[in-house]
């Protein structure tokens, strides 16, 4: 596991999941598996709209422990088992870059998090950096859960 913010805007993340890349995919094409993963610790999710394939619609409001609602809009730029990009749409604007890449029954997963401005990326990465190892934690999670 890696994590990590540069210069120019990119806030990654790598990890190894001992899952293969279709449990992986699924877990993100399925709105009730999704709803229940996304985002750092204590938020919660409504989805709006969730159209899980190129050009489609992501409408969602993320809750958060704090008691605020978070309203966020995103294209799917790319929908398949070997990368997933999501637009997001909805200050701050960002593209995410999701790559699944099997081996052994195992899934290397690399988060690339690529902000439109770098200042703004500077000015939250103390935040995204960890909210993104626990998005990849609550992940990890519901994999392990629908493994029981």
């Amino acid at each position: 596991m890696s994590s990590h913010s540069s210069p120019d805007g990119v806030c990654s993340t790598e990890r190894v999941l001992p899952f293969t890349r279709e449990q992986i995919f699924a877990a993100f094409a399925n709105a009730g598996r999704l709803a229940r993963w996304w985002g750092p610790d204590g938020f919660a999710n409504t989805f709006e709209v969730f159209e899980f394939k190129p050009q489609g619609q992501w409408k969602f409001v993320m809750h958060g422990p704090d008691g605020k609602n978070y309203p966020n809009e995103c294209l799917f730029l790319e929908a398949s088992p070997e990368r997933i990009v999501i637009r997001h749409a909805s200050p701050p604007n960002f593209t995410l870059t999701v790559t699944l890449t099997e081996a052994d029954r195992q899934t290397q997963l690399t988060w690339r998090q690529a902000f439109d401005d770098p200042r703004v990326a500077e000015s939250v990465a103390h935040i995204v950096v960890p909210a993104n190892e626990q998005n990849l934690n609550r992940l990890h999670a519901e994999l392990r859960a629908s493994e029981i």
